[in-house]
């Protein structure tokens, strides 16, 4: 394994993994850019020690090739952050795009289109039926793991070095996010993303200042379990916000009104409670709520306590009491993990709560703590209210950050550090 730093680019074409997978509204214009933003001191890391660049990545989820999901869609972007023209290889697998990384010299980038376009990407056989036998599904696995592997081959075929920048994918085991590795033993390398994440998620996990805190919110329990019960053995204090708590509170005997609630989660959830005491985790639960007699931002609202609320109402938000009482907590703590909202983030009048999380976040990172955000709604808050560069450090990788939290190994990381 090769670091990005002490590696030797000049005249080498370098083969970089990115997650360009960027949001786009109906005129193909990105609505947040943090992705491409984050992946550009790699790219130009290659480029100032005199190689050249080929850039792949997925967009969407395509059954096949669509201009919708088109990578040319984000060219502009990526040549005015990294400040530089990029050619563009319509089909990954064409030989438009076997020529360009051919001709590549230093100091020039190229970008393949969307690699999903290819069902070979991902490794999973495209149109077979439903109702196919055992044997149908067998052959097409075997037959299209043999074109993963010539897809594998001729995407590694253009370039003599790999980096994978990828941490929103580094958990699947997809062709140009894990297998292309093997094509590289002596010349392949993390990107700075990449580096960064890991780096981050282990000085929570492996080496964290205590006290330390986690902020878990979202809608399921079912969906957090496995990153709750894994951070049990970090932290000092863990805060469930979001629609998940109701389930917590219906489970003590409380009353949720017609708040989100997974009633089949509802023993999970008492033996997380009881399994916090057992590991000496302070559980801090809403408290008080906003609640709404509808689900909509124009609802009318109420505070009340969490386990009183009357029929016909829900949770939608933490109260501000909620969140003073929270904000003592994180002061006072030296270690912060956040993932997942605290309310209805989408909707304006119930998204003051994880609003409120992402000041807080950036007010104690002035003071020392480490605080790391993940998650959709999460990195949105901080974003948007222009805190990504006041916390610690902001996870591009959803699902990828949740499993290495969880204590998995990730196929795009295992596939760079083994011989």
């Amino acid at each position: 394994m090769q670091k990005i730093d002490s590696y030797d680019f000049s005249g080498k074409r370098a083969i970089v993994r990115v997650d360009f997978n960027v949001p786009l509204n109906e005129n193909f214009q990105i609505t947040d850019d943090t992705r491409i933003r984050a992946a550009i001191p790699t790219l130009k890391k290659v480029l100032e020690k005199g190689g050249s660049l080929i850039i792949m990545s997925h967009l969407g989820r395509p059954k096949g090739p669509t201009g919708k999901y088109s990578l040319k869609h984000i060219i502009g972007a990526i040549e005015e952050k990294l400040g530089t023209k990029i050619k563009f290889a319509p089909d990954c697998m064409g030989a438009e795009a076997a020529e360009l990384s051919k001709n590549l010299k230093p100091g020039e980038v190229l970008l393949l289109e969307n690699l999903r376009f290819y069902a070979e990407e991902e490794g999973k056989p495209r149109d077979l039926a439903e109702d196919a036998s055992d044997d149908v599904k067998k052959v097409a696995k075997a037959e299209m793991k043999e074109k993963q592997k010539e897809f594998t081959k001729k995407l590694a075929s253009y370039a003599d070095c790999y980096i994978n920048d990828a941490f929103g994918t580094a958990h699947r085991a997809h062709a140009s996010t894990a297998l292309i590795a093997k094509y590289f033993p002596n010349d392949k390398m993390f990107g700075y993303v990449m580096e960064g994440e890991i780096v981050a998620i282990d000085k929570v996990l492996k080496s964290p200042v205590h006290p330390v805190t986690a902020i878990i919110g979202g809608a399921k329990v079912s969906s957090k379990i496995a990153i709750i019960e894994k951070l049990f053995d970090v932290v000092d204090n863990m805060i469930i916000g979001g629609g998940m708590v109701f389930t917590f509170i219906k489970a003590q005997g409380g009353k949720i009104g017609k708040s989100l609630c997974e009633d089949d989660q509802m023993e999970l959830a008492l033996s997380i409670i009881e399994k916090a005491k057992q590991k000496n985790v302070k559980l801090y639960f809403s408290g008080d709520v906003i609640i709404a007699d509808a689900f909509s931002n124009d609802a009318n609202t109420q505070i009340c306590a969490d386990n009183k609320i009357p029929d016909g109402w829900m949770g939608m938000d933490v109260a501000p009491a909620t969140l003073k009482e929270w904000e003592a907590v994180l002061r006072a703590s030296k270690t912060v993990l956040w993932n997942g909202p605290v309310g209805v983030f989408e909707m304006p009048k119930f998204a003051n709560g994880t609003t409120g999380i992402a000041k807080i976040l950036a007010d104690i990172t002035s003071t020392g703590v480490f605080t790391l955000v993940g998650g959709g709604d999460s990195v949105a808050a901080v974003t948007q209210m222009g805190f990504a560069d006041k916390v610690s450090y902001v996870s591009t990788g959803g699902g990828a950050m949740l499993e290495y939290l969880e204590g998995i190994e990730l196929p795009g990381i295992k596939a760079i550090r083994e011989a």
